[in-house]
């Protein structure tokens, strides 16, 4: 049975447990698809060939000795190079990292996707230190579309949604403080999951912004994420953040449909500053679930703002000895931009964070009355690699800031997201954000889920020239 790497995970796990491919034919298939592709798209920074096979043989020894090999059995997927992987150092995509000691034990996502028979097969290029939208790198070397060689994956997790979207494998983790899976799966055409805040362990990872930060799944079907995400979820003492709640499993409500949800779509803030196209993409998705109702995030502007000072703030925090000692080893944009967070006035972050508190209580508000909401996930498409600026109703902003004008009012206070992508007419996705409740993935998916079955947003592989 050749799959040529490109089958999705459940698929993938159905045929290893049932016999008909082995472990180590999928893997070396994903490995050689990743040799054939990656030269064009600079997706991965480390390939584990030795050690998937190794794995891949103890799944197969697993099987033949009547072992049960667990839900994604067989299933190759990559990892952020935010997320410790045992033996190499957490580059976190920046130069400086790469003199760390090498870590000493998988981080806990990745342990615990391993535990279900997943195999962990590369690292995977991002944005320096995750502050970044565009999924360009000065040390690693730019990421690049699969579906246009020339335009950008998004960022952070940059690697992430260029090797779903090549189809080099099927399942990748990433990392969303204000947008990071999120925008990636929106240029690159796949499904991603930002679960709540604290839904999952972000112990052995690398942080940015430690209020803020979560780690998800990204894929290119829904079914995948909700085996990834059901995978990974519970309690982890190694990290004080994460929930104590007891799992709450996605997977076996995924096809129930949408009978009773009440759907809105975000209005106001939500519905401006953008390209016409990416409120297309929006209307499209509300059109096929029959949502007319609107809804307003009250203060979204001011939450974005909120946002972004607090990022600044905390990450200029952690890196401040960095800043002292190597600032010529930093990227100047992110480093400049730390820099800046340093010289914020500490009453000004303790405002916002009052702000949060506020923003939050009012938006859950509007839970109320409603299941889910729609946004589009970026205000335009992936722009062109290099690109600086990009125009919107007539004004030339920075594209580097202003790429997460849609995510950031979302993460700001921790709310499950899956973005999903969606086709118009020239060949690039574009992406909407399915928004539920805190600790409400389960609606996130199963709408996201619905838009799949009925073909409104999909994530084809991408025919690399």
């Amino acid at each position: 049975m050749s799959t040529d790497g490109q089958m999705d995970a459940a698929s993938i796990a159905a045929a290893v447990a049932g016999g008909r491919t082995s472990a180590r034919t999928i893997v070396t298939e994903a490995l050689g698809r990743i040799a054939r592709c990656d030269d064009r798209l600079n997706a991965f920074t480390d390939v584990l060939g030795a050690r998937a096979l190794a794995r891949a043989d103890a799944v197969d020894a697993a099987l033949r000795g009547g072992d049960t090999a667990g839900p994604l059995a067989g299933v190759p997927f990559a990892v952020k190079n935010l997320i410790d992987i045992a033996g190499l150092p957490t580059r976190a995509g920046s130069k400086i990292n790469r003199d760390r000691a090498p870590a000493a034990q998988d981080g806990t996502l990745v342990r615990r996707l391993e535990a279900a028979g997943a195999i962990l097969i590369g690292a995977l290029n991002m944005g320096e230190y995750a502050y970044d939208f565009t999924g360009e790198n000065v040390h690693d070397g730019d990421a690049h579309n699969p579906h246009a060689l020339d335009r950008m994956t998004g960022g952070s997790s940059s690697g992430s949604g260029a090797a779903i979207a090549a189809g080099m494998v099927p399942l990748t983790l990433g990392s969303d403080t204000n947008g990071s899976i999120r925008v990636p799966a929106a240029f690159c055409g796949c499904f991603g999951l930002k679960p709540t805040y604290g839904r999952l362990s972000r112990a052995g990872s690398f942080p940015f912004v430690g209020s803020l930060d979560h780690l998800g799944p990204m894929a290119r079907t829904v079914t995948d994420l909700a085996l990834a995400y059901d995978a990974m979820q519970g309690p982890d003492p190694d990290d004080p953040v994460a929930t104590t709640r007891a799992s709450e499993p996605a997977l076996p409500i995924l096809e129930s449909g949408l009978d009773g949800l009440r759907i809105a779509v975000a209005g106001g803030y939500f519905a401006r500053g953008g390209d016409p196209d990416a409120f297309a993409a929006v209307a499209r998705v509300a059109e096929a679930l029959g949502a007319s109702r609107t809804v307003e995030l009250p203060e979204a502007q001011r939450a974005r703002a909120a946002a972004y000072l607090i990022t600044a703030a905390e990450g200029a925090t952690l890196h401040l000895d960095r800043l002292r000692t190597r600032p010529r080893d930093f990227d100047p944009a992110v480093r400049d931009r730390l820099i800046a967070g340093a010289m914020i006035p500490a009453p000004f972050v303790e405002r916002a964070q009052r702000f949060r508190r506020w923003y939050r209580a009012a938006v859950l508000g509007l839970f109320d009355s409603v299941d889910v909401i729609l946004a589009p996930t970026t205000p335009c498409r992936a722009p062109e690699g290099g690109q600086t600026h990009f125009v919107l109703d007539g004004v030339s902003l920075p594209v580097r800031a202003n790429i997460g004008v849609f995510t950031q009012p979302i993460s700001f206070i921790g709310l499950p997201v899956v973005a999903a992508p969606v086709w118009l007419d020239d060949g690039l996705p574009l992406g909407v954000q399915v928004i539920a409740p805190p600790w409400r993935e389960d609606l996130a998916l199963r709408v996201a889920r619905h838009l799949e079955r009925i073909g409104t947003c999909a994530a084809p592989i991408a025919e690399l020239p």
